[in-house]
């Protein structure tokens, strides 16, 4: 594992965290979490209990964490268990705590905007145009976004078409195009732009996006073309 690690503050209380540069994910210490949200005296001991009841429950998606050596309070390396984003929203649902049910109001609240959007794409899209905008982003550029967004679909649509895997294959493809008009791979862009989970065309430039854009437009009429 490729890592960069990190220590996160929540309400002054320290949250180990370490970034997974091949998976792009950051992981974080499941005692450190668990303490924070309850409070406990023994996190440790804590976890050990909630994950028992887990295990019995059946809930393999939040007990089976990766361990990873962390540094504590001694300053000595110890195993500590880890998990990642949408293992901690999964943890924190079964947290009876007065400090997780923010977390868990907001997990419903973003829950029900999905099902909306499911039920009228247009809902999504004025979402995003109102998170743009509160982000500083200008009306110029998120114009090009959602453009960039359209003509994205419209690629990996026809690479669907052409038999092509999500996944690796449309990894493979992507790093190509993007070699073709900024001479990057996406993990590459993204490292010049000191970028992590961070989405790379939302740190792109209107002239970025445009030769973006053209690149992958011009990838599309290139495989409807050939075949």
């Amino acid at each position: 594992m490729t890592k960069d690690t990190a220590i996160k503050l929540f309400e002054q209380k320290r949250v180990r965290s370490v970034w997974n540069d091949e998976e792009e994910k950051w992981y974080f210490s499941v005692v450190d979490v668990v303490g924070v949200l309850t409070e406990s005296p023994n996190p440790n001991n804590y976890w050990k209990v909630l994950k028992h009841r887990l295990i019995k429950e059946g809930n393999e998606s939040v007990t089976k964490c990766n361990q990873l050596k962390m540094i504590s309070t001694d300053g000595k390396y110890y195993k500590t268990d880890i998990a990642d984003a949408e293992q901690l929203f999964r943890l924190i649902q079964s947290i009876p705590s007065p400090k997780a049910e923010p977390f868990k109001m907001w997990l419903a609240k973003v829950g029900r905007e999905r099902m909306d959007e499911l039920e009228d794409p247009e809902i999504g899209i004025d979402r995003l145009m109102e998170i743009y905008l509160r982000k500083g982003y200008s009306k110029e550029w998120i114009n090009q976004r959602l453009k960039s967004i359209e003509i994205r679909k419209e690629l990996t649509d026809e690479w669907e078409n052409r038999g092509v895997k999500k996944g690796d294959e449309f990894a493979i493809l992507t790093d190509e195009t993007s070699k073709a008009w900024s001479g990057f791979t996406t993990k590459e862009y993204k490292n010049y732009k000191d970028l992590k989970k961070e989405n790379l065309r939302d740190h792109m430039t209107n002239l970025e996006l445009v030769l973006n854009m053209l690149a992958e437009a011009t990838t599309t009429e290139i495989s409807k073309e050939k075949f």
